[in-house]
């Protein structure tokens, strides 16, 4: 039954209980007492409460205090740890606003540049919260009953609230927190069930009874992961907020934002409310990612993931602290242990699901611009590509192919050539790729344009309160916006894909404006008056309005209103997107997206939006491209070269360098601004480009086997380096480098007029990839040579890396021969593994149709074992053994026991060619 046990701590009145295996009872013996973070130990605070009051004993004597007054209790609460009373941004916050809310008010002197710094109006010690009525075991955890006696300061306060906890395994604890009488909206995402209680979960789990708090503990470490007892809970109807302390100031995730990948906790605040806006530093941008990762002391990490959609803030504090603000729904709580940075992103995906396996010419290199202006001129690009030899496996469309900029249709006139040009790319293993947006044209003479007709006589656009279309204006003029919450849209959608397709057999869909994004806010009547579109909170959303440059938050939508869907609407279009796909060409969809939400990896990749030809935009998509491996959506990258402005050649050198090592390459350019395909700049310039192109294509076998680990088990593909070096504190705040996988380093230039390049290089043995030359590092930044047509990449000890002669496509690539790069350890032992099959099919892997490779280096041989084969691996061969770090001449090479000619060279790399070995079969090679 119950297993808790009141306790009382000096200062004031705390009880807490404490969650152990089902069955035993803990006592105030046997653990450390519980308090809130104002609850200290002993004689300091003490001490500190003695001063306090003795001073402003002394101050009232005198006179009183040179300003407002200050009760000791307030001036109890350090600056750090002060939680903001007073959020709201279009408020002078007064003493007497703030001490209505019973709150404290201390005046501090604003930081520079106009930021909020500490917060004036904060909370007491002694603020009203809920309190743990009762607390009852369940067979996956246990149900509790919160209890608020005093009203809070927002409309409609709930006054009960039911607690579910669950244990659902040993590295994973679900907790959540909702109005005890009422249902309310949840977020409509499949997520898994515990069909029973974790046995021996990694955590420990206390609550504050009197006020209402959680504390989380690592067992291993005594780590407190958790305090939600730092500030009081506050759960209105619209507005809803906990906060918590934090083990660590190293902190990660919480998108979509353009920010370093190390978040700053210096009073800053960081707002989800999908939007369309070019990527810029503070604003909310295109996605909604409640999630973080933290790493905490000696290298352990943990994650916590907000299962809620609604517009919502996370404020960061110094203390460190950390405050969730949602203006609805529910509290839904997950909570990741880890312990590997790792583990916590493949527990993550195990809720929120893993990502799709993308077809391999995804991985290929691609190419678009807005202003081509016609097919003809999107076709010349192609062939002068094709004229070079440099590899390109997609052809992008922006909005400028349509008719009108209506979805669905193409210039008759300027594109008349489209369906000619998407044959000659298919006759040359190409695949096109095309612009869709959400909203959809309503001027058009009924009877003239069938998706808007057609979506009218469903009813499946967004309605306004009276349950008429929601007009607003996007790139045709005057728009209607489809709701994919709707599943008739979904069959609505198919069927205009099936209908253009038939025109246009396009390979992919690229889904832009989706946030959805509007030109006018709101609609073209604006929105009605109401707690939706002016809630009594809004966070801090560019444009200080929920219908800023997109439709209003009252907004009726099948599943629910558009103020608790709006984040969703990504989502729920890539959803009915690759359905669509998948039923129009019965194999892999490919789709990028640009607004995401959790789970979006599932269906779709991700670009980092509108960016700009700048070197500090090539630096930024580093961290914007880790963020979203976080997030499980690996399929990521930013427009190579810069979307708006001109590019410079240098800029776009350095750029399609990095790019080439983005998992999802493509340059993109917006229309009157020069060309910037690699065509188009000196030979220099344009081998540069290719050169580094091929390399990438040469690296498909190891890329397309990293995506198979990440759809399998949650693995990133791009990742930061702190994932591979947990323990190395150095790599904590690095992000102008990253791996991929466990074992190739990136490390690109990202400033102009520069040879070399500063990198930090983590402890072990690194090979350089081109040469094979080591470096023998104690984990140190170090000088590499980098003159502008060269990228530093590195491979790490241990590692096995499959690569191909590469071809222009990735279609002609996956014929060639295979090269294995084998990178010894220093104890003289290499892992490494091959995933292929026919690169396009649905769930090959779950139906079994795939080959998978595991080869492994011990005591000098090399052996190659078969764990699963198909027919695609039968046409594949093993040509080449590069061996980096053989320390011996060797006097012999054995191939299956057959001896076999070899070079060797001074920097210990030892080659083995001509091998001729089928993929399909196992083999060992000894050198002697």
């Amino acid at each position: 039954m119950k297993s808790y046990q009141k306790l009382t701590t000096a200062g004031p009145q705390l009880s807490t209980c404490r969650v152990e295996e089902e069955g035993a009872v803990s006592t105030p013996a046997d653990r450390e007492k519980l308090a809130p973070w104002w609850v200290g130990s002993g004689l300091l605070v003490t001490a500190v409460l003695l001063s306090a009051v003795t001073v402003w004993v002394l101050r009232q004597v005198s006179g009183g205090w040179p300003g407002p007054t200050a009760p000791p209790k307030c001036l109890l609460v350090p600056e750090n740890h002060r939680f903001d009373c007073y959020p709201e941004r279009s408020v002078v916050v007064t003493q007497e606003l703030c001490e209505s809310r019973g709150c404290c008010f201390i005046e501090n002197t604003l930081p520079a540049g106009g930021k909020r710094g500490v917060p004036w109006c904060f909370y007491p010690p002694d603020f009203p919260s809920y309190t743990l009525d009762s607390l009852n075991q369940t067979a996956l955890g246990m149900v509790g009953l919160l209890v608020r006696r005093e009203k809070a300061y927002y409309p409609r306060d709930i006054k009960m609230l039911r607690l579910d906890v669950e244990f659902e395994t040993d590295t994973r604890l679900h907790i959540k927190i909702t109005d005890a009488a009422n249902p309310r909206y949840e977020v409509p995402l499949e997520v898994p069930r515990a069909m029973k209680r974790a046995e021996n979960p990694i955590y420990s789990l206390d609550f504050s009874r009197d006020p209402f708090g959680v504390l989380l503990r690592r067992r291993a470490t005594g780590t407190v992961l958790l305090n939600t007892t730092v500030a009081p809970l506050i759960f209105a109807d619209q507005f809803l907020q906990i906060s918590t302390s934090l083990p660590s100031r190293f902190l990660y995730g919480l998108g979509e934002h353009r920010s370093t990948l190390l978040h700053n906790l210096d009073w800053n605040t960081l707002t989800l409310w999908a939007r369309d806006v070019s990527p810029t530093e503070s604003f909310n941008l295109y996605g909604a990612h409640p999630f973080y990762l933290l790493m905490e002391e000696g290298g352990d990490a943990h994650g916590v993931f907000l299962l809620n959609s609604n517009a919502m803030e996370v404020a960061l504090q110094p203390a460190p602290g950390l405050t969730w603000r949602t203006i609805g729904g529910v509290l839904d709580f997950y909570i990741f242990l880890g312990p590997a940075p790792n583990m916590v992103i493949q527990q993550y995906q195990q809720v929120i699901g893993f990502p799709a396996m993308p077809p391999l010419w995804a991985l290929g290199f691609h190419l678009c611009r807005w202003g081509y202006g016609s097919s003809n001129e999107t076709w010349q690009t192609v062939r002068a590509m094709r004229n070079y030899q440099i590899p390109q496996d997609a052809q992008w469309n922006d909005i400028d192919y349509m008719d009108g900029y209506r979805d669905f249709t193409f210039d008759a006139q300027k594109f008349a050539s489209l369906p000619s040009l998407v044959e000659d790319l298919h006759k040359h293993g190409q695949r096109y790729v095309m612009i869709l947006d959400p909203g959809i044209s309503s001027t058009n003479p009924h009877g003239s344009y069938w998706p808007f007709d057609e979506a009218l006589r469903r009813g499946l656009f967004l309605n306004t309160t009276q349950g008429q279309p929601l007009i607003g204006q996007v790139w045709p003029g005057f728009t209607a916006f489809a709701d994919f919450s709707n599943p008739d849209t979904h069959q609505w959608w198919l069927e205009n894909l099936q209908h253009f397709h038939a025109h246009v057999p396009f390979d992919g869909l690229w889904i832009d404006m989706n946030e959805p994004s509007n030109f006018v806010d709101g609609s073209q009547d604006g929105c009605p008056p109401g707690e939706l579109d002016s809630p009594p909170y809004t966070p801090a959303v560019l444009g200080d309005s929920l219908s800023a440059k997109t439709v209003c938050a009252s907004a009726k939508q099948k599943t629910s209103v558009h103020y608790n869907l709006h984040n969703l609407y990504g989502l729920m279009e890539a959803k009915a997107t690759a359905s669509a796909l998948i039923q129009i060409q019965g194999k892999r969809p490919f789709i990028i997206s640009r607004s995401t939400f959790p789970s979006q990896g599932r269906y779709s990749g991700h670009w980092l939006g509108d960016n700009r030809s700048q070197w500090k935009d090539m630096y930024y998509s580093i961290p914007g491209l880790l963020s979203f491996s976080l997030f499980g959506i690996p399929l990521v990258g930013a427009d190579i070269c810069g979307f708006s402005g001109s590019t410079s050649e240098e800029l776009c050198t350095r750029w399609m360098q990095l790019g080439a090592f983005y998992p999802f390459a493509r340059n993109h350019n917006t229309q009157n601004e020069k060309a910037q395909d690699p065509t188009v700049f000196s030979p220099a310039a344009r081998m540069a480009m290719k050169d580094v192109l091929l390399t990438r294509y040469s690296l498909l076998p190891f890329l397309y086997t990293l995506f198979h680990h990440a759809h399998l088990q949650g693995d990133t593909v791009a990742r930061p380096l702190f994932f591979e070096f947990p323990q190395d504190v150095a790599t904590l705040g690095l992000d102008r480098q990253f791996l991929w996988g466990r074992s190739l380093l990136v490390t690109p230039v990202l400033e102009p007029g520069v040879d070399s390049v500063m990198g930090y290089v983590p402890r072990g043995v690194w090979y350089d990839f081109y040469t094979g030359s080591s470096v023998n590092s104690s984990g140190e930044m170090l000088k590499m040579l980098a003159p502008l047509e060269h990228l530093n990449l590195h491979v790490r000890e241990g590692a096995i890396l499959p690569t191909q002669k590469p071809g222009t496509t990735s279609e002609a690539t996956r014929g060639n021969p295979l090269r294995l790069i084998v990178a010894l350890s220093q104890s003289a032992t290499a892992w490494g593994d091959l995933f292929w099959d026919d690169g396009e099919s649905l769930d090959t892997f779950e139906r079994g149709s795939y080959s998978y490779l595991v080869f492994n280096v011990t005591q000098n041989i090399f052996t190659s074992t078969v764990l699963h084969v198909s027919t695609e691996a039968t046409e594949v061969t093993i040509g080449t053994l590069s061996i980096f770090g053989v320390q011996d001449p060797p006097s012999k090479v054995l191939l299956n026991g057959q001896e076999k000619p070899f070079s060797y060279l001074d920097n210990q790399v030892l080659t083995v060619s001509d091998l001729g070995l089928s993929l399909s079969h196992g083999f060992s090679l000894q050198w002697l």
